[in-house]
């Protein structure tokens, strides 16, 4: 009698030999042939990792032959059998399986002790970008976007009210003055809902809002470029051409919405002759505040030189001047990306 080889285990109970695969691509299989039968799974149940893991599997997979996939059923039928009773996981599933038999204080009291254990989630919401909470204020009641806020950081807070319209802001404003009996163990379940919902939200291609992106984009345009196709978004969106516009900062923009204490560190990433050019060009252009706004925030000695280095350079030619004014906000737009200056947000007009 020649010896099993050790590639190929015997069969047992009359079935196919087991199948080479990894315990993924089995579950892969099981899966496939499940909705194949028309079964109804739970999959969005599983965590995030296992459900992106089984996608990848079954999306590598092309065909198996008959014997395989009757040996992964086997393999199955085996598991089920070995398995005497599941569990739910967690403390929030044992005690949705246990309500009513527990006291509401004894379940309290695991709640409080299981979110003191487990990882803080309104520290990975405050972590998130500021425009990115919007739509989560949006998808939420009035009182959960309250909690929400109150959980921000203060300068987080304020900012996402600035992003929001007016009347969902005073609502929400109001909303805070409800949040003082609500309890720490319905506060942390809702930050575990919001942090499972941003988790659940598709992958994003762009990282700034549509608005943001065309103001930034209209931002280093011609004025002239700008202005028409603002009008043309009036016409067919107003309320884009309104985000876009809050988005839009310009260089007469930059008395109300630059610190004064940030113009040298701007006036220091423009090229000399682009600032002169710009500055000079300032007062045919009607913005004569504005070049005022960046010679009164410098040294009086640099104010000087620049002041008479415009004299000599003369009214330029409104095309450069505006190529000169655009180069001074790519300067600031690269701060404000890199963090070392702040925009100052605009006041929301009331409606």
């Amino acid at each position: 009698m020649t010896a099993q080889p050790l590639t190929s285990p015997p069969a047992t109970r009359g079935l196919p030999a087991r199948a080479p695969f990894s315990r993924r691509r089995k579950a892969a299989i099981i899966v496939r042939l499940l909705l194949g039968e028309g079964a109804s799974l739970p999959l969005g149940d599983m965590p995030e990792d296992m459900q992106a893991a089984l996608t990848a599997e079954i999306g590598a997979m092309r065909y198996i032959d008959g014997d395989t996939l009757r040996a992964v059923v086997a393999e199955f039928l085996e598991e089920l059998e070995r398995i005497g009773l599941s569990f739910p996981g967690g403390i929030e599933g044992a005690l949705e399986l246990l309500e009513g038999h527990i006291s509401t204080t004894a379940a309290s009291g695991l709640r409080r002790s299981d979110a003191r254990a487990a990882p803080d989630p309104w520290a990975r919401i405050s972590a998130q970008d500021t425009a990115a909470l919007v739509p989560l204020l949006d998808a939420e009641s009035t009182e959960v976007a309250a909690i929400l806020l109150s959980k921000l950081p203060t300068a987080k807070a304020a900012e996402l009210l600035g992003l929001l319209p007016g009347d969902q802001a005073r609502r929400i404003a109001c909303a805070v003055s409800q949040t003082a009996t609500v309890p720490p163990e319905m506060v942390a379940r809702i930050g575990r809902v919001l942090a499972e919902q941003m988790d659940a939200a598709p992958p994003r291609a762009f990282d700034t809002p549509p608005g943001a992106r065309m103001g930034a984009i209209l931002n280093l345009a011609p004025a002239a470029t700008r202005d028409g196709l603002l009008a043309g978004l009036d016409e067919d969106d107003s309320a884009f051409a309104e985000t876009v516009r809050r988005a839009i900062f310009t260089f007469a923009d930059i008395p109300s919405r630059i610190e004064p204490r940030d113009v040298p560190n701007v006036t220091r990433g423009v090229d000399p002759n682009d600032l002169i050019t710009a500055l000079a060009g300032a007062q045919a252009a009607g913005l004569t505040e504005t070049a005022e706004f960046i010679l009164s925030n410098m040294s009086r000695r640099m104010a000087d030189q620049l002041r008479e280095e415009m004299a000599e350079r003369g009214t330029p030619r409104p095309a450069d001047t505006e190529a000169a004014m655009t180069q001074v906000i790519a300067a600031i737009r690269t701060l404000e990306t890199s963090g070392e200056l702040t925009l100052i947000q605009p006041e929301e007009e009331p409606t």
